[in-house]
C-alpha cells in the first residue's frame, strides 16, 4: 500500500496530474486548482491510499510535478 500526498494550497494548476492520471485528479473550476478524488483532509494535505499497481504511476506524476507538491509515501 501506498498514499499520495497533495499540498494543495500549494498548486499552481498546471494540470499535468490530471493528464497523467484522469482517473484519481481532476481540475477545479471554483479556483482552477487540481483536486485528488475521494482524497482525505488531513493538516493541510489530500491523503488519498492506493493500491501497489497504482504507486509507479503517481511517482511519475510526483516527479512531473512543477511545483513538487505531490508525494508518494510507500509503507
Amino acid at each position: 500500500m501506498a498514499n499520495i500526498v497533495q499540498y494543495r494550497n500549494k498548486c499552481i494548476g498546471c494540470g499535468i496530474c490530471y493528464e497523467m492520471m484522469p482517473e484519481i485528479w481532476r481540475m477545479s473550476k471554483k479556483d482552477g486548482k487540481a483536486t485528488l478524488l475521494k482524497a482525505v483532509l488531513k493538516k493541510d494535505v489530500f491523503v488519498l491510499p492506493i493500491v501497489h499497481s497504482m504507486i509507479a504511476e503517481a511517482k511519475r506524476v510526483a516527479h512531473a510535478c512543477p511545483v513538487k507538491i505531490i508525494r508518494v509515501n510507500e509503507f
